[in-house]
């Protein structure tokens, strides 16, 4: 089968890897599509991940979905036939290339995480790895290009409850990619209050815009300094959807007492300086370089039913195309910023 690995820095290939072989708790998936994540793919590829820098060759992508062509003998949550989110570690049994994350396979793994944890067998030693609890079938009626989105926006959704975000909200979200849109989109699904984001483009900016923002900034408008004057009162949260240690200090004066500062975007800095004489008394920072895998995978319901009413849909976040072929392609065109999201496709 075709798999993406990353050999060496910046260096890509397609390399035909053996199908894996399900073990007693897995399903083979089939791929039907996939996603770049951005900002994650594009630095394991360059090297600058966090935890990854050493690790070439390995494989790439961890966003996807497909159709269950076989199960091992004590899986009970997948069948033949379903849909899954498959991908995220597991071994791609060539020799030289760690098994790394693995999403662009033509075909990928999903692990019975809830057979483990019945089985009791939920622990290392035995193959497991928390991300098992987020490869998850997928109700039929939802479509693949629909079904793929939820590997972004269930992480997303997720984070609410891990940045104790309410109904009602007043929020500021820095950065109009891939997350801070998503941030937008299900914050008025949600029922957040005012919602405003920052960045530097304008067809971003835009697109925040028609997906529910009450106003858009680019960095260092002094409006955002002013927010509290124009608007009468503080923030109740600023998130962070870039992973820069300095817009913690922007956002910080922004909120109200009480208020909370949410790093979501991966911190690229090991150090992450606060200067609290520029926030009131008492303020939260909360940094979410991972993922609570209960609060994603819970969130797969709501997002679903959503998108059944028509009000989420992958159409609004998918701007490109790319056969799985022409993957180098379409890091390029993230790399030009043209991409909210692009979508892989599979023969």
């Amino acid at each position: 089968m075709k798999s993406v690995i990353a050999l060496s820095p910046g260096e890509l290939v397609i390399l035909d890897t053996p199908q894996p072989v399900p073990g007693p708790y897995q399903a083979l998936v089939r791929t039907e599509c996939a996603c770049l994540c951005n900002r994650t793919d594009s630095e394991l590829l360059a090297g600058k991940f966090p935890g990854m820098e050493d690790k070439f060759p390995f494989a790439l992508g961890h966003e996807s979905v497909g159709t269950v062509v076989a199960v091992g003998e004590k899986v009970k949550n997948f069948a033949v036939g379903d849909r899954a989110v498959g991908g995220l570690v597991f071994d791609l049994q060539k020799e030289g290339v760690d098994s790394g994350w693995g999403g662009f396979g033509e075909y990928t793994l999903a692990n019975d995480h809830d057979a483990m944890v019945a089985d009791g067998v939920a622990d290392e030693a035995h193959g497991w790895f928390e991300v098992h609890e987020i490869q998850t079938k997928v109700d039929a009626d939802i479509p693949p290009e629909q079904a793929v989105l939820l590997c972004t926006w269930r992480e997303v959704l997720g984070a609410f409850r891990d940045f104790h975000l309410q109904p009602g909200d007043d929020v500021l979200i820095y950065g109009a990619g891939p997350v801070g849109l998503s941030f937008v989109k299900l914050g008025r699904l949600f029922g957040l209050g005012w919602i405003g984001i920052v960045d530097r483009h304008a067809d971003k900016q835009a697109k925040a815009l028609a997906f529910g923002a009450d106003a858009a900034f680019a960095p260092g408008d002094r409006a955002i300094a002013e927010l509290a004057a124009t608007r009468g009162k503080k923030l109740d949260a600023v998130i962070d959807a870039v992973g820069h240690p300095d817009i913690v200090q922007q956002g910080l004066p922004l909120l109200r007492r009480g208020g909370s500062h949410c790093i979501y975007g991966v911190l690229t800095h090991g150090v992450l300086h606060i200067d609290k004489t520029k926030a009131d008394f008492n303020f939260n920072v909360f940094v979410h370089q991972w993922p609570t895998r209960r609060y994603e995978k819970e969130s797969q319901k709501d997002l679903c039913q959503w998108i059944r009413e028509g009000r989420l849909t992958s159409a609004d976040f998918i701007t490109h195309r790319f056969p799985i072929d022409g993957i180098e392609d379409a890091f390029k065109a993230v790399a030009e910023r043209k991409v909210i999201k692009a979508l892989l496709e599979y023969a």
